[in-house]
């Protein structure tokens, strides 16, 4: 691209670029795109935006396509990368001038300075650095800005660089301008202090500017400059001279007026001063061992003593205790429980930490934290009767604990009272000691101080867990005061999980529904825990304010909060709720419909739902108009939703099946939505198998009628690739198959039941493959010995093999790898199957017989009881068909109907209706029978003389 012929052409299209005619702009985009990748493109641009008189707009867009050609052409291996000749021009032409106007613009040049010094500096651009550090001692005060500006931003992004070279490189630039670095802040700092003194603010105002720029640049050095800070004097030197500075500024910032533009400048500046000793801190633990006294000093002399009056300000509080709490909760500074294995390093500051943490400075702390930082302002008390709502969102939800206030005093409390929980506990309990008796309504201070006490006992619930002399205290002031009610409840629910004393929890109850009638306190409503005893006199007045309640408030956290309330008690009194929800039920659909773009209250509704379905159980079908939309919805990967509802909605779907006493049309085509679910092969696998082994219990032969074929060909391409723990449960689900239905089960899943052969006799590896493999192929065999006969041709056919030799192989595999199998059931099984080969002529059964007895054996160990009355033994698998339901405990869930249905299918199953000692039994006087007594006795002999003598001791009798 010739520089002189394409300049005005590139200059024409990017004045149409910032043009907002669309049908003007868009064209000029793409031709502008199209240039990306020219020679000479960015010198033409490096020349536009360098051109002070051309238009603001059309520099200001010349730079960011500048700036994003960096990030895509400028390394060597990029597609379509800059020529080295033109780069070596481009660099030249960025550092020629620091004279950039317009501060945005200026910002910009400095950022993508910076983006190619993190690419080419210093070995393919040595002068860079000397050319700042020249340009920053100039006079011209625009070009002393710009290079500052410029300085700081490489500075910046040079410390970023991680690889282990690059680290090495930063080190040595810091090394070597560490010394000019704090020259230069040391004498924009002196020239800013002498200016606001003559009272020059417009001239204080620029030093400041660059003041606030040097210690940028020396906060990145400091920082990440050094592998260990504390052995460089002047690094340390300069940390020490923090505190002074940082004095010098605030008592400026007394001086300057609210509404000064300095003003806000100045509390940056002494922000940064405090971010300085945090990242030191945070990066060096060590290094920052010499600093930990005077650190401590200054931040509490100016945040809990009458020093700070009328300097400090919000957000220097607030870095102070975030200085005070990460020096309190260092690690490195705490020894460890045997004190020979800390290092000395550790000992000298924990020594430190304690030496300061004095008995009077702990108990000023406490009590200054709780009787000032605690209170409620008027700002926010005027808030409360406005819009508790608002109030209550705004006071859990706030910002991060780091950067606001009151979120940041409370976990500085908390983190001290642990740390120090033995002096200060006899502190606060003095304070709520001294709350005791009638405090005078009219008086707000003692309402607020009352307020702010308990706010500090719920926080320090945990190391007050001993002390429970409170109890009935705390409730009966339930009863009294408006404007500490809600800190009560708040604190009751912390103390709840602690230590709360059984016989109150009633009263508690009570007082709850009086809270939750009084409009100002309804929103303070926690979670809590309770035994559902004590708890059902109250259900039906609770509920119905709780459901009032969700009614009410509009806004979204508070929905969510009530309803997770809700399913807290829905869920512990279960089956006791029904006669209630009728109107939640009713309400529930319209707050979906509702809550369209609030996905996160959708989650709440579904895990609302999926309590409710289980208190409902059988009778949740009513349900199912809203139900079934709702878990069709939610698990439906092509609706974007389903990103925000599929874990809840899948556990909804599953409980919905579980408790649904038939199969409906509807509940049946939602089972669409699998498939897709299957080949995502994510964490929501296992509740995904879950899903069809509830299908396989409510309607096997209807659900497999309809899907059989599609789940084969899931199963078979999960099985290529997935984890052990997946395989199984895709086992399990052919297994459960095979139990309902052993009729057309095997045909169903015929394509999967080679494999499961293969693995057998080829001795799969892990354990609890093999187990499944068996009891798949034990059900096969046991319940469909016409299937087995044409599965075992199959695997001879495909492996070219004898079909004895396969057979044996088989139960060879099967008797060798018998201690594979844990679950008795499944022993049991094996034994039947292998048992229900006999009687046979075959010579491969009657060789592998010895096996086959020793795992007859092994399960009539595993399932048989002896009747201490009578001596004899009983199959304890077996289950009678006149059962009684169990009612279960209190604390125990009543039985699913799919709990109702696996009992029905146990009835059918040979593991339960078949006794393994009758079946021996049989089986071997079939066989004797079979053979005659001579060949019978003959078979005897291959079996070990101990395993015959237990065998004849379990069939005592027959």
């Amino acid at each position: 691209m010739d520089l002189n012929s394409a300049s005005t052409i590139v200059l024409q299209v990017l004045t149409q670029a910032t043009s907002q005619d669309t049908a003007v702009l868009k064209p000029a985009e793409e031709q502008l795109k199209q240039w990306e990748t020219q020679p000479g493109f960015y010198s033409v641009l490096l020349n536009i935006f360098t051109n002070h008189t051309l238009d603001v707009n059309v520099r200001w867009l010349a730079v960011l396509y500048f700036k994003n050609g960096i990030d895509r052409y400028w390394r060597r291996v990029a597609p379509h990368a800059l020529s080295e000749e033109e780069k070596t021009t481009l660099r030249a032409g960025l550092i020629t001038n620091f004279n950039e106007p317009v501060n945005q613009i200026a910002t910009q040049i400095s950022v993508l300075i910076a983006k190619v010094a993190r690419v080419d500096c210093p070995r393919q651009w040595p002068e860079l650095i000397p050319t700042l550090l020249e340009s920053v001692k100039v006079q011209d005060d625009l070009r002393q800005h710009r290079a500052l500006l410029t300085f700081y931003h490489v500075t910046k992004t040079l410390a970023s660089k991680r690889l282990a070279a690059d680290r090495k490189l930063f080190y040595d630039l810091a090394s070597s301008i560490y010394s000019f670095a704090c020259s230069l802040w040391n004498h924009h700092t002196d020239t800013f202090l002498q200016q606001i003194c003559t009272g020059d603010e417009a001239a204080a105002s620029n030093s400041l500017e660059r003041t606030l720029l040097s210690l940028k640049v020396l906060r990145k050095l400091t920082v990440q400059g050094f592998v260990e800070p504390h052995w460089n004097a002047e690094v340390m030197r300069f940390l020490h001279t923090v505190f002074e500075r940082l004095k010098q500024f605030l008592e400026c910032s007394r001086s300057v007026r609210a509404e000064n533009l300095c003003r806000d400048r100045l509390e940056k500046t002494v922000i940064l001063f405090t971010k300085v000793l945090l990242d030191f801190l945070d990066q060096h633990p060590f290094s920052f061992t010499p600093l930990i006294q005077r650190s401590l000093e200054f931040a509490v002399s100016y945040v809990f003593t009458e020093a700070g009056e009328g300097i400090v300000f919000e957000r220097f509080i607030v870095q102070c205790m975030n200085l005070i709490k990460m020096i309190v909760k260092n690690y490195a500074y705490k020894p460890s429980k045997n004190i020979e294995d800390s290092s000395p390093e550790t000992l000298e500051a924990h020594k430190i930490k304690t030496a300061f943490f004095t008995y009077p400075t702990l108990m000023e702390i406490c009590r200054r934290l709780v009787t000032h930082y605690f209170l409620l302002t008027n700002e926010e008390l005027t808030m409360w009767e406005e819009d508790p709502e608002g109030f209550t969102v705004e006071e859990t939800g706030g910002d991060s604990w780091k950067y606001s206030l009151r979120p940041c005093t409370e976990v500085l409390f908390i983190d001290i009272f642990h740390e120090y929980n033995q002096t200060l506990t006899p502190v606060l309990l003095e304070m709520l000691h001294n709350l005791q008796g009638t405090t005078n309504i009219e008086d707000a201070s003692a309402v607020l101080i009352k307020d702010a006490v308990y706010n500090a006992v719920g926080l320090a619930a945990y190391e007050l867990f001993d002390i429970n002399e409170y109890n009935y205290s705390f409730s009966h002031a339930l009863y009294r005061y408006k404007p500490i009610r809600r800190r009560v409840i708040w604190l009751i629910g912390q103390w709840i999980s602690v230590k709360f004393k059984s016989d109150l929890r009633p009263v508690l109850y009570e007082a709850i529904c009086n809270l939750l009638q009084d409009q100002d306190l309804v929103v303070s409503i926690n979670d809590f825990e309770f035994r559902t005893d004590q708890f059902l006199p109250y259900l039906e007045s609770m509920f119905t304010l709780l459901f009032q309640l969700l009614q009410e408030v509009t806004q979204c956290d508070t929905k969510m909060h009530v309803l997770h309330v809700l399913s807290c008690v829905i869920e512990r009194v279960n089956m006791q709720i029904q006669p209630y929800v009728g109107c939640l039920v009713q309400y529930l659909p319209l707050l979906w419909k509702q809550s369209e773009e609030h996905n996160m209250l959708r989650c709440a509704i579904l895990t609302t739902l999926i309590h409710l379905v289980q208190g409902l159980g059988a009778d949740s079908k009513n349900l199912y108009p809203f139900l079934l939309p709702v878990i069709q919805l939610s698990t439906d990967v092509s609706q974007p939703p389903h990103v925000y509802l599929l874990e809840d909605g899948l556990e909804l779907w599953l409980v919905t099946l579980e408790n649904s006493p038939c199969l409906t049309p509807e509940l049946l085509r939602i089972f669409q939505n699998m498939s897709a679910l299957l080949e995502l092969s994510s964490e929501n696998l296992k509740n995904c198998f879950k899903i069809i082994n509830a299908y396989i219990f409510l309607s096997s032969s209807e659900f497999l009628q309809m899907y059989a074929d599609d789940l084969c060909r899931s199963f078979c391409e999960l099985l290529r690739d997935i984890t052990t723990e997946g395989q199984v449960q895709v086992l399990k689900v052919v297994e459960n198959v095979l139990k309902v239905n052993p009729g057309l089960g095997p045909q169903m899943f015929q394509p999967l039941l080679p494999s499961v052969f293969k693995g057998i006799i080829d001795g799969e590896r892990y354990p609890v493959v093999m187990s499944t493999y068996l009891g798949i192929m034990g059900r096969v065999l046991l319940q469909n010995a016409r299937f087995f006969s044409l599965l075992l041709s199959q695997m001879a056919c495909e492996l070219g093999q004898e079909l004895d030799h396969i057979l044996g192989n088989m139960i060879e595999m099967w008797v060798d790898r018998m201690d594979n199998i844990t679950q008795p059931e499944r022993r049991k099984l094996s034994a039947l199957a292998l048992l229900s080969l006999l009687p046979s002529l075959n010579s491969v059964i009657q060789d592998k017989f010895c096996g086959i007895i020793n795992i007859s054996v092994e399960g009539l160990h595993d399932v048989m009881t002896e009747d201490p009355e009578t001596g004899t033994y009983k199959d304890c698998m077996l289950m009678t068909i006149h059962f009684e339901e169990s009612k279960g405990t209190e604390d125990e869930e009543p039985p699913t109907e799919q709990d109702k249905r696996k009992k029905i299918l146990a009835l059918k199953d040979p593991v339960h209706t078949v006794s393994l000692q009758q079946f021996v039994y049989e089986k071997l006087k079939a066989q004797q029978e079979l053979l005659g007594e001579q060949g019978f006795q003959a078979l005897m002999e291959t079996v070990d003389t101990e395993i015959v003598a237990q065998l004849q001791e379990f069939l005592q009798g027959f």
